[in-house]
């Protein structure tokens, strides 16, 4: 059984782009709707003062994210200049490409830090095959 991949980035908001960010992430996350069916979840979370942004998502194993990178790329530029990105976690099992866009997609957005986290022990009772 492939371990499931948890992606959670933050971000700050630019002043002043509430308004653009929410139309951005709207179109986003209808086109993950549509195009990626094995995503298991894609929540984006604004803080209470509209400052800042966390993005959740969790995927059944590594080619899921890998093909949400992919799907994501082309969208990328119209989040320059809405959004300082400050950091991405991944938990879980990734390969050096899947760092490497990552690595990438921080240092266009905001040149946020990146951390791996490895799993040490647990268990998860989500139906991912």
């Amino acid at each position: 059984m492939n371990e499931p991949i948890i992606y959670l980035d933050h971000s700050e908001i630019v002043e002043g782009k509430i308004l653009d960010l929410r139309k951005a992430i709207n179109e986003l996350v209808e086109l993950f709707k549509m195009k990626e069916p094995r995503l298991v979840a894609y929540n984006v979370y604004f803080t209470e003062d509209m400052k800042h942004m966390t993005v959740l998502n969790v995927h059944p194993d590594p080619d899921s994210l890998e093909f949400h990178l992919r799907v994501f790329a082309p969208w990328s530029p119209k989040f320059t200049g809405l959004i300082k990105l400050l950091s991405i976690d991944i938990y879980g099992p990734i390969s050096g490409t899947i760092l490497e866009q990552i690595n990438q997609k921080a240092a266009r957005l905001g040149n946020g830090k990146v951390r791996v986290h490895k799993l040490q022990s647990g268990f998860n009772r989500l139906s991912i095959s």
